[in-house]
């Protein structure tokens, strides 16, 4: 246990924010490794993570149980090896075995990630090791619906009798960072079984926060090379999948892994690769493009043209075939593309986002990301195909392509790729429930440019979207490319049918553009005429919700009473912050309970600001902000306060209203957990478990 000392005691507080209005649910647990780590080093303990224990729990509940080894143990890797190494930069030392779990399309990502050390280091943060501060702790990072977030592991791992690892291992038995990877990967979508199917997709933008485009070969377009050599030159990862789409196994026997289907040219069948590289050789009768692919086994090569063993290899030059030919087993090979195009299904290019690229790329491009969600007789209005009338209730999302620079060289048109994620609820991935979602994208005219209100019925009954044949797919992303010229656009994102609701997030990438989400249509627009006063109009949906744009696009269009002439405006990020404080149940939205109860601090942080602006500034120093805290009723040490100041204030550490809002707002929680949590007023003493109660 650890005491947490007081530093404020409260006095009074008109309109109590109670934990019952803010809290719904616990939200899940952040847990910060660096304090673990010191905590654990200090005590001089091995760290054990209660939130996914050594346990057959974190494995799983279905089938995979009954192909666990009869005597499992979870050991450390010291007890495994003499001299564990956590990572290796030997690139040959990166090799990784599959195990029971069927994740070939995790391994396929991963081993794309092994060939850009910086974008692995993004995933894989350094200087972790099993000896310098070694506590028996470690922690990846992953892109998780928007945002980077930090997974912290102990490094207790499942092994049969003899002590082999049942899950991922290295082919150089001391490395275990691809083990306690796949532990992390495993925690974060709910456990080891919720690895079982995947595509190679979707680990590509868990491990890099990129926009994927999937190409299917059979339909693949006629300038297919140039895409890849594209792709190859700006850093992008590649990934591919044989056919049967998802992963199943069923006949060939490999150790620790699950009976597998090796077909008589040495592909698996319903497997993913990795493609790392691709190259153009002159033979005899011409030029040929060859795709170099990965088998993320290590093992069972392809046996056509172009394989290791090949005839072909004897048209080129004795220079071209020693650099490029490579007679080893290793799961490498080369194969020609239009073999490619044949045994295999998808192509998946994952681009980066620009602060991914190389510096020189990175400045070229833009990237933008927006949520929303659809609402159930509010914004879930259904595909145009299926619900034609209601199909003008989708979010809408105004995009303004602009000329970039260099637009000479691409004639005038510029190249947006848009990408929808949709969000499931469900804490574990193979359980969530998936929509088949898509969205529209339609050319807008200049009679509707100037509107911020949503476009009415009649605009999409008149014009057809530009991707008239927008095909539905119930899977977590959905992305396509465009070439447009500059100019205004409307992204609708939809489900097929309507009043399926979800959480979605919209992804745009291109060189240059703005986008915005329109006004949502008549509920907004009465409730911003009737002000605060007739906010249960909201009603139209059973359970409206307001996140940070919305909240941010309210509070700047309120008429704010008495206030002084100078202007005052929210910021996106403030915005964020004031949510990120009173949503604990971690939905990224406020409920409108949740919101009649920050309007009523609003108000009232509003008269003590104005109070305490004597200067009538619309700032507040550090004097002043001592006085409108007392004035609030709470009661602050002069250090605690200075802080507060230096973290949201101003380089001269002058409050604006914004920040004293969120300043408060802390204050006020931090209070309240305080007082919720304390047994003698004095201090708190907390487990490990109830520090997920502190915001």
């Amino acid at each position: 246990t650890m005491p947490l000392l007081p530093c404020l005691r409260k006095k009074k507080s008109p309109v109590p924010l109670g934990r019952s209005v803010f809290q719904k649910h616990n939200p899940p647990v952040q847990q910060n490794y660096q304090a673990l780590l010191e905590t654990c080093l200090k005590s001089k303990c091995l760290f054990t993570d209660e939130n996914f224990p050594p346990h057959i729990s974190s494995i799983g509940t279905g089938a995979l149980l009954k192909r666990l080894p009869p005597k499992l143990q979870w050991k450390r890797p010291h007890d495994l090896h003499s001299t564990p190494v956590f990572y290796a930069a030997n690139r040959k030392q990166l090799d990784l075995c599959q195990g029971l779990v069927g994740n070939c399309w995790f391994l396929a990502a991963l081993e794309a990630l092994t060939f850009h050390q910086d974008i692995l280091a993004a995933v894989l943060p350094q200087n972790q090791s099993f000896d310098r501060k070694y506590a028996g702790i470690f922690h990846f990072r992953f892109w998780h619906f928007g945002k980077w977030v930090d997974v912290v592991v102990d490094d207790l791992l499942p092994v049969n009798e003899a002590g082999e690892l049942v899950f991922v291992s290295s082919v150089y038995k001391n490395v275990f960072w691809g083990a306690l990877l796949e532990k992390a990967y495993a925690k974060l979508y709910g456990s080891y079984e919720d690895l079982q199917i995947g595509r190679v997709s979707e680990a590509l933008v868990d491990f890099t926060g990129g926009v994927n485009v999937t190409i299917k070969l059979a339909a693949a377009p006629p300038d297919l090379w140039d895409i890849m050599t594209r792709a190859t030159y700006s850093r992008s990862l590649m990934g591919c999948q044989t056919h049967l789409g998802r992963v199943y196994f069923t006949s060939v026997s490999l150790p620790c892994m699950q009976t597998t289907k090796v077909l008589k040219n040495g592909l698996v069948a319903g497997h993913a690769y990795t493609v790392i590289g691709i190259r153009k050789v002159t033979c005899c009768y011409g030029p040929e493009n060859l795709v170099r692919l990965r088998n993320p086994w290590g093992k069972i090569e392809w046996k056509g043209d172009w394989s290791d063993s090949s005839y072909k290899w004897e048209l080129l030059s004795p220079k071209e075939k020693i650099l490029l030919r490579k007679k080893k087993e290793d799961g490498e090979f080369w194969m020609s593309l239009q073999d490619f195009k044949v045994h295999f299904v998808d192509l998946i290019i994952c681009k980066l986002t620009p602060d991914l690229m190389s510096q020189e790329d990175g400045k070229k491009w833009m990237y933008s990301l927006k949520s929303g969600r659809w609402v159930k007789g509010s914004t879930a209005g259904g595909s145009q195909g299926f619900r034609s009338d209601t199909f003008w209730m989708n979010p809408q999302y105004c995009l303004k392509v602009l000329p970039a620079e260099d637009s000479r060289k691409s004639l005038g048109s510029c190249r947006v790729l848009v990408s929808l994620i949709q969000k499931h609820s469900s804490k574990h991935r193979n359980r969530a429930h998936h929509h088949f979602i898509g969205f529209f994208l339609y050319k807008v005219q200049s009679n509707f440019q100037e509107s911020n209100k949503k476009l009415p019925p009649a605009f999409f009954i008149r014009h057809q979207p530009m991707n008239n044949h927008q095909l539905f797919v119930d899977e977590r992303e959905v992305s396509l490319d465009f070439h447009l010229e500059p100019g205004v656009y409307v992204i609708v994102p939809c489900t097929l049918e309507p009043h399926q609701e979800s959480e979605f997030i919209l992804r745009v990438f291109s060189r240059k553009h703005e986008i915005v989400d329109r006004y949502e249509g008549k509920i907004w627009e009465d409730f911003f005429a009737k002000h605060f006063e007739q906010v249960m109009y909201f009603s139209i949906s059973q359970n409206p919700e307001i996140n940070a744009v919305q909240l941010q696009r309210i509070l700047n269009n309120v008429s704010w009473r008495n206030f002084p002439s100078f202007h005052l405006r929210f910021s996106l990020d403030a915005c964020q912050g004031i949510l990120a404080l009173l949503d604990l149940n971690a939905t990224g939205t406020l409920s409108i309970q949740e919101f009649r109860v920050l309007w009523k601090r609003l108000l009232f942080y509003l008269e003590v600001f104005q109070k305490g602006d004597i200067s009538r500034s619309g700032r507040l120093d550090l004097v002043e902000l001592h006085a409108a805290v007392q004035e609030t009723g709470i009661s602050l040490s002069n250090e605690v306060c200075n802080l507060m100041a230096i973290r949201y204030g101003s380089p001269d550490l002058q409050i604006s209203f914004e920040s004293f809002v969120c300043f408060m707002l802390r204050v006020e929680i931090m209070g309240e957990a305080f007082r919720n949590l304390t047994q003698d007023g004095k201090g708190i003493y907390l487990r490990e478990s109830e520090v997920k109660l502190i915001p």
